[in-house]
């Protein structure tokens, strides 16, 4: 009887799972694993942050019960285990004599690392193999010779792609899986440490982690609601659940598959209208597809002060109380507070708030850039390490833009929050100030702000024109 191990990481879904297509086709008896590894404990290099948060711990426990249960639904089970991959695998392999460990490819630095780590160390005769990971294409799909060759802007590489290849079409969960070995035997035998995620759930979660509630979101926001028809309109918007996607937090735990989301679009076109809103929900994919061709084009670069550009220009500033203050939402600019209040509360920001409360860590604070991306990287429900570094870089000037525009903060809260409600939400205090202050706070005496106690904003960005303290 042939075995082998199938290992999940950030492909935590049966549906569109190459890994677990391949697997399911070449072995009699399958093993599927999820490693609690260090990364789940580590702290950030970048100001010390847990790498992985309890909103993301929190979802991806969901994502592994669901996981399990769909498992059980073709009586198969995940063995989901603390320790290193590099330490578990290759010991449960010699153990079921297994002939290979499928898992997804990884492309950014440590994770690619680990792969290595996981190869060096399996059995003779067992073999490590990858298949294609959570992106529109695949490597083979690009036209480009290799990635070197990736262009550098995303304009470049969007009017390439749109012009030469579709989107991969998704495969479907398989309709059966290998049977599983005696888990409790292998656990014993082995001394391996099972772990219940029951105590990572969160007691109100903004999202509910798991394949079954990734696809029933997909189903929301295409065919139940038609929100995806006016998503060119609404996806600046700050409060409410339709006003964008919000498919993110499912892709970056890979509870979606990406080609799965641009096929169920295809077909509400086909259904229902194709406009500029349907357009744009794929071109956003390609957005993120083109961050993660970056990081595999530039590797660890992407991390560095100078980011992918090599600009030695940027902030080294890592001041303590100012970092501190934005974490908290105390930097007595409403719109960044407000942002930051439902980051911490929730897991999640909108896209138009991630981009004002980078720019103003990066150039308004004056801070390296690093350290605000670290802190996503600890809060974000939806973290994705191509995402958010690259976004983080491009708002930092040291990205693939090489255009070095900042935001305008004030400009844009008055844009986006005209009459001040998201603020209000997240700030009720300011409800204490006068309607016209409330994204000027600082204009009002100081004995409100005192009374409210709402921190007076430290010092002015020169274009925000003439809204100067008292």
């Amino acid at each position: 009887m042939s075995s082998g191990i199938l290992w999940f990481k950030n492909d935590l879904r049966l549906d569109d799972n190459p890994a677990l297509v391949a697997a399911a086709g070449q072995v009699d008896r399958l093993i599927c694993v999820y490693c609690i590894d260090a990364h789940f404990e580590q702290s950030s290099d970048y100001g010390g942050a847990a790498r992985v948060g309890p909103h993301r711990s929190g979802f991806i426990a969901q994502a592994l019960i669901d996981l399990d249960q769909q498992l059980a639904d073709r009586q198969q089970t995940l063995l989901t285990v603390r320790g290193e991959p590099e330490e578990v695998l290759p010991r449960i392999a010699a153990f079921i004599e297994a002939s290979a460990v499928w898992a997804e490819i990884e492309r950014a630095p440590d994770e690619a690392a680990q792969l290595g780590r996981v190869s060096a160390r399996l059995p003779a005769g067992c073999a490590l193999v990858t298949t294609e990971d959570n992106t529109l294409y695949r490597l083979a799909d690009l036209p480009y010779d290799d990635l070197a060759d990736v262009p550098a802007t995303f304009t470049r590489f969007r009017k390439t792609i749109e012009s030469t290849i579709d989107n991969r079409v998704p495969v479907a969960a398989p309709e059966t899986l290998p049977g599983a070995a005696e888990l409790s035997t292998l656990v014993s035998e082995l001394a391996l440490e099972s772990v219940d995620v029951g105590p990572w759930l969160p007691a109100n979660p903004r999202f509910s982690g798991g394949e079954r509630a990734g696809q029933a979101r997909l189903a929301h926001y295409l065919f139940d609601t038609d929100a995806i028809a006016d998503y060119k309109q609404t996806r600046n918007g700050l409060l409410g659940d339709d006003y964008s996607s919000k498919f993110s937090p499912w892709l970056a735990s890979g509870c979606l598959s990406a080609r799965r989301i641009a096929e169920q679009v295809r077909l509400y076109e086909a259904r229902q209208t194709a406009n500029q809103s349907t357009y744009w929900l794929v071109f956003e994919l390609r957005w993120r597809e083109f961050f993660h061709w970056t990081l595999a084009r530039v590797d660890a670069e992407l991390f560095s002060r100078g980011g992918i550009i090599g600009r030695d220009d940027r902030p080294t500033a890592t001041d303590g109380p100012t970092i501190a203050a934005w974490q908290a939402g105390r930097t007595g600019m409403p719109f960044v507070d407000a942002n930051m209040k439902e980051l911490a509360a929730t897991g999640y920001m909108s896209n138009r708030g991630r981009q004002n409360v980078a720019s103003f860590f990066a150039r308004d604070l004056a801070q390296d850039w690093r350290w605000g991306a670290a802190w996503f990287e600890s809060q974000l429900v939806d973290y994705d390490v191509a995402s958010n570094w690259c976004n983080w870089a491009t708002v930092a000037g040291v990205g693939t833009d090489k255009r070095d525009n900042g935001f305008n903060v004030l400009s844009q809260a008055k844009r986006y929050d005209a009459k001040a409600e998201y603020v209000l939400y997240w700030l009720p205090e300011l409800e204490a100030v006068p309607a016209k202050w409330r994204h000027t706070p600082w204009l009002a005496d100081a004995d409100t702000l005192a009374a409210i106690g709402y921190p007076r904003l430290a010092h002015i960005p020169r274009d925000w024109g003439n809204h100067l303290p008292d």
